[in-house]
């Protein structure tokens, strides 16, 4: 029953022409990159999250970044859903290793619509990581390349992101920067 369920609901978050769009150009001038989503090295594959992701190991991939927590398959497509009712919002890119058929990194741009700048559009990148047993490849350095030019192609006028203290550098040797004045990062976490 569930082939069936995946081969009905098989669905990417977005549109993967976007990624084809992107210019491989970029990725090596503005980042020293020779990877692009069209060429991210052998057996592996850039492209939008998909439903059937579930049992790619996707949510297990989350896991090495944070608590993800126990979600059954049924959650995990109301999630998918409820984010595709927001269409031009959710970029959810991932790198799958096709020979195994499993994630293996992960990383979002979330669309912001805006009053400010004309109704404009703001991209947020969040949740970006790559499987251990994959680091060291510059694929985090591709997941992040792709997020930011994809926001570019979206017509963002601005892609920003958080992290640890001990992460500046290496954002920093992205294209990403603090701000004078604006270097703060307050929150507030509610109990789950």
């Amino acid at each position: 029953m569930k082939t069936i369920l995946y081969e009905h609901l098989e669905r990417p978050i977005y549109n993967s022409d976007l990624l084809d769009r992107l210019d491989p150009k970029k990725f090596i001038t503005r980042y020293c990159l020779n990877l692009s989503p069209s060429n991210p090295g052998p057996g592996l594959k850039v492209r939008p999250l998909k439903t059937s992701d579930y049992e790619t190991g996707f949510l297990e991939l989350l896991s090495q970044l944070t608590v993800v927590g126990e979600i059954e398959e049924e959650k995990f497509l109301e999630r998918f859903s409820t984010m595709e009712l927001c269409p031009n919002s959710y970029y959810i890119t991932v790198i799958e290793d096709t020979i195994i058929n499993k994630v293996i990194g992960t990383g979002t741009l979330i669309v912001e619509q805006k009053f400010i700048h004309n109704c404009a559009v703001r991209g947020r990148i969040e949740d970006i990581v790559i499987s251990d047993e994959y680091r060291g490849r510059q694929l985090g350095k591709l997941l992040i390349a792709t997020l930011t030019l994809l926001g570019e192609e979206l017509k963002c006028y601005k892609v920003s992101l958080e992290c640890k203290d001990s992460m500046v550098p290496y954002y920093t040797s992205l294209g990403f920067r603090n701000e004078a004045g604006n270097s703060n990062y307050l929150q507030i976490r509610f109990p789950l």
